[in-house]
C-alpha cells in the first residue's frame, strides 16, 4: 500500500518511525457532468481574476483571505516548518479504555506501518502494550494542512490510526428527540428485546452494498443499449399501525426467517383508528349508528332465541306433567274396579 505520510510516533521517549497508509477504500461510482445535448463532458477551468486568463496547475498555490478581503501566500514550505511538535511526530497524550471515546468523534481510518527494521521492536512493544492494558492510545499528529485528534488502536497485528474529530466539534443533539411524553410498556420492551436477539446476530462480512450493485446493473444496461431494469415497487407509507402486533409479527417473520419455530400466536398488523376530523365526523357517527342497530339486532335475535326456547321447555314440562296425571287417573280407576270386584265375589260366597 501507498503511504500517505512519513514520521514517526512519539512514545515517551521512545520514537517508532512509522509510515501512515489508507485503511479503507470507497468503491462508490462517481459520475462526470456532461452536455446533455451532445454528450460533451463539461470540465472546469481554473481562470486568473487578475489577468482574465487560464492557469496551469503549476501555477497554483495556496492563500488565505483576510477578513479585509487581501489575500496571504502561503507556501509549502511554510507549512513544513509550522512551529508544531506534531507536524512530522504522532504524539501520544495518554491512554484511556476504548469506551471513553465517543464513536460521533470517529473519522477517517489509517494503519501504521514500521518504518524500516530499526522500527520493529518499539512497533511491537506498543502493539502488545495496547493488547495487555485493553486500552487505546489518544494522540495528536498533523495531516493535510492542519492538527487532528487521533486514536490508536490494535487491529489483528498492526496499529491502526482512527482520526478524532475535537470535542468541540461534535453538535448535541438539541431538538432531535421526539418532544411528546410517550409511555412504553413492559411487554412492549420484552418483544422488543426479543426482536432484538433474533436479529443481533449477523457475520458484517455477509452485508454489501445493494445500491451500488444496482447502480453498476443499470450502468450496463445503458451501455449494451438495453432498457434499465425496474425498480420494485416502493413499500407505502403513512400507515399507523398497532405497535404490539407489529412487533409480535416482525419477531415471528425473523425467527421463520433462520428456521426456527414461533411459538407465539401469529399475529396481524392492523390499523389503529384515526384521529377523528370535522369533515370525517358525520362519517364516524353513521359508523358508530350502524354499528350500534347491529349490536341491537344481534341482542335482539339472541333474546328471541332465548325466549323461544324457554317456551319449548315449558311445553315440555307440560305435557310431562299431563301424561303423569292422566297415568294416576287411570291407575284409581284400575284400583276402584278391582275393588267393586272383590265385594261382589264376597257378597256371592256369602248367599
Amino acid at each position: 500500500m501507498r503511504s500517505i505520510w512519513n514520521g514517526a510516533i512519539s512514545f515517551g521517549l521512545v520514537s517508532i518511525p512509522i509510515k501512515l497508509v489508507n485503511a479503507t477504500q470507497s468503491h462508490s461510482i462517481s459520475f462526470r457532468q456532461i452536455h446533455t445535448e451532445d454528450g460533451g463532458r463539461i470540465r472546469y477551468r481554473k481562470v486568473c481574476e487578475l489577468e482574465d486568463r487560464e492557469v496551469a496547475q503549476a501555477e497554483i498555490g495556496k492563500g488565505y483571505e483576510d477578513a479585509d478581503g487581501t489575500i496571504v501566500p502561503i507556501t509549502d514550505e511554510d507549512l513544513a516548518h509550522l512551529p508544531l511538535p506534531t507536524a512530522k511526530t504522532i504524539e501520544i497524550v495518554a491512554f484511556v479504555p476504548g469506551d471513553r471515546i465517543d464513536p460521533l468523534q470517529m473519522d477517517a481510518a489509517y494503519y501504521l506501518q514500521a518504518g524500516g527494521a530499526a522500527a520493529a521492536k518499539p512497533y511491537t512493544l506498543l502493539r502488545e502494550a495496547l493488547k495487555r492494558s485493553n486500552k487505546v492510545a489518544v494522540a495528536k499528529f498533523a495531516l493535510r494542512g492542519r492538527e487532528r485528534l487521533g486514536m490508536l488502536r490494535v487491529v489483528e497485528d498492526a496499529i491502526a490510526l482512527h482520526g478524532l474529530l475535537w470535542p468541540d466539534e461534535v453538535r448535541a443533539p438539541e431538538g432531535v428527540a421526539p418532544d411528546t411524553a410517550v409511555t412504553v410498556s413492559d411487554k412492549e420492551l420484552d418483544l422488543a428485546d426479543a426482536l432484538m436477539d433474533t436479529l443481533g446476530e449477523i457475520d458484517l462480512d455477509d452485508l454489501h452494498d445493494e445500491y451500488r450493485e444496482a447502480l453498476e446493473e443499470v450502468v450496463a444496461a445503458k451501455a449494451a443499449g438495453e432498457t434499465p431494469p425496474e425498480a420494485p415497487e416502493p413499500a407505502r407509507g403513512g400507515k399507523v399501525l398497532d405497535l404490539m402486533a407489529a412487533l409480535e409479527k416482525s419477531v415471528r417473520e425473523a425467527k421463520e426467517s433462520r428456521g426456527e419455530t414461533a411459538e407465539e400466536t401469529p399475529a396481524e398488523v392492523r390499523r389503529l383508528p384515526q384521529r377523528k376530523t370535522a369533515r370525517a365526523a358525520p362519517k364516524a357517527t353513521g359508523g358508530k349508528k350502524s354499528t350500534a342497530k347491529s349490536a341491537t339486532a344481534k341482542k335482539t335475535a339472541a333474546a328471541k332465541k332465548t325466549t323461544a326456547a324457554k317456551k319449548t321447555t315449558a311445553k315440555s314440562t307440560s305435557a310431562a306433567a299431563k301424561s303423569t296425571a292422566a297415568k294416576k287417573t287411570t291407575a284409581k280407576k284400575t284400583a276402584t274396579k278391582q275393588a267393586a270386584a272383590k265385594k261382589t265375589t264376597a257378597r256371592k260366597r256369602t248367599a
